[in-house]
């Protein structure tokens, strides 16, 4: 039978006020922030890190990170310095204005009514992971917007746990740093993060539904653009003058192997994505991503596109084809390979926490993914969150609580370490 801990009021009040607060990142802007609003959850951490006692607080006016830091209270200040990385935004794939987040308590296990106006129900038949929170409190949404426990729950966990340690400096632990980001959702992957005023060499994202899950192995991921100049004159007097940019992209499309896509890969196995293409006589696109979780066939996968294209490019002319491969991130297992202490102490904080450690090969990436190529080797933690970026997502009040169990553990784990 599930029993609250002290932490429930705490991580159930904070995922409800910042839910309440939009910071849906944008796509399509090139400001950075993507979105100006983002600073409104910004100020509010920073304001609250400042409350609770937390040190070294800032606010980058520019980047929209915030920053704040946990003193050691080991007996002679020391420990192994670690940070904690989670991101502000809530994505853009369902509306995230006018949340209205509520409380159902002791699940049932049956259907879900979010909005009886609007016929909108969450049910088990429909997302049968609902069945593992029976006899739990859900934090839900009235089923017009998203939650955004993708990531507020991994901050309010974040946040519980330093006003906790903050609150008892005779709990042992080593120094931790804190850091919210802004632009997760639309490919920021914490990319002005100043590693200096961080402090800590090495930390862990929290980011991902179903608790107790962490991930050590992303996909290796770039972004790759095929573009045609084609030229149009009449069908009637085509012959040795028009160049079909729209025909040219066709004979690209066929060049990629078939069963070598999303819907027929699986575990590690790689793949070739088009997410869209444009095309007619005079100008065609195409844009896809490619994916793999081994970096010499990740790097065979887009030496393949090259040789593609420049099969175009003798046929049509080089002047006319044009690819750019754009790299998004990298697996983050070489990176971590190197220090599997870290890796070690998480399973072993989920464990203390009572809960199985699970993991597998994650067929995406996270700010870990970039942080650990750019020299910060960060683990990730699942945050807790169910049905992320749409109308059903929830958030079960025990996984935030566990995770602030498994945090505090982790801090301990950190605090028994010698700095290197």
């Amino acid at each position: 039978m599930y029993r609250r801990t002290p932490f429930y009021e705490k991580v159930k009040e904070r995922m409800m006020r910042y839910a309440g607060v939009d910071t849906q990142s944008d796509p399509n802007s090139a400001q950075t922030p993507t979105t100006g609003k983002q600073f409104d959850l910004a100020r509010m951490l920073f304001d609250e890190l400042l409350e609770i006692g937390a040190s070294d607080v800032w606010l980058d006016e520019t980047a929209c990170v915030v920053y704040g830091k946990i003193p050691s209270a080991m007996p002679d200040g020391g420990g192994r310095p670690f940070g904690l990385v989670t991101h502000m935004d809530t994505a853009p794939d369902a509306p995230g204005a006018n949340v209205k987040p509520w409380v159902l308590e002791n699940y049932d296990g049956g259907d879900i009514v979010l909005n009886a106006e609007k016929g909108i129900v969450l049910s088990p038949k429909d997302f049968p992971t609902l069945l593992n929170y029976v006899g739990q409190d859900l934090i839900l949404t009235d089923g017009t917007t998203l939650l955004g426990g993708d990531d507020k729950a991994g901050i309010a966990a974040v946040m519980t746990m330093a006003e906790h340690l903050l609150a008892h400096p005779e709990i042992p632990h080593g120094p931790v740093s804190l850091a919210f980001t802004p632009d997760e959702e639309v490919g920021g992957l914490a990319k002005d993060l100043d590693f200096e005023r961080f402090g800590a060499k090495v930390a862990y994202t929290l980011d991902g539904d179903h608790l107790g899950f962490y991930m050590d192995e992303t996909f290796n991921a770039s972004l790759a653009k095929l573009t045609v100049k084609g030229r149009s004159v009449h069908p009637a007097t085509a012959k040795g003058v028009m160049v079909n940019a729209a025909d040219a992209v066709g004979e690209f499309l066929s060049m990629l192997p078939r069963f070598e896509r999303p819907q027929y890969t699986a575990w590690r196995e790689g793949f070739f994505h088009v997410i869209s293409v444009s095309a007619d006589v005079e100008h065609a696109e195409v844009t896809l991503i490619v994916r793999d979780h081994d970096r010499t066939q990740f790097e065979h996968r887009e030496a393949y596109l090259r040789k593609c294209a420049d099969a175009l490019k003798a046929e049509y002319g080089a002047e006319r084809v044009s690819l750019t491969i754009l790299q998004q991130y990298r697996n983050m297992k070489e990176f971590l390979d190197p220090c599997p202490y870290l890796t070690e102490n998480l399973i072993a904080a989920i464990r203390m926490a009572g809960i199985e450690p699970r993991t597998e090969p994650f067929r995406g990436g996270t700010d870990g993914s970039a942080l650990s190529e750019r020299g910060l080797p960060s683990p990730n933690l699942s945050a807790g969150y169910e049905n992320a970026h749409g109308r059903f997502e929830y958030v079960p009040i025990p996984s935030m609580e566990k995770n602030v169990e498994i945090l505090l553990h982790l801090c301990a784990l950190f605090g028994n370490m010698k700095d290197e």
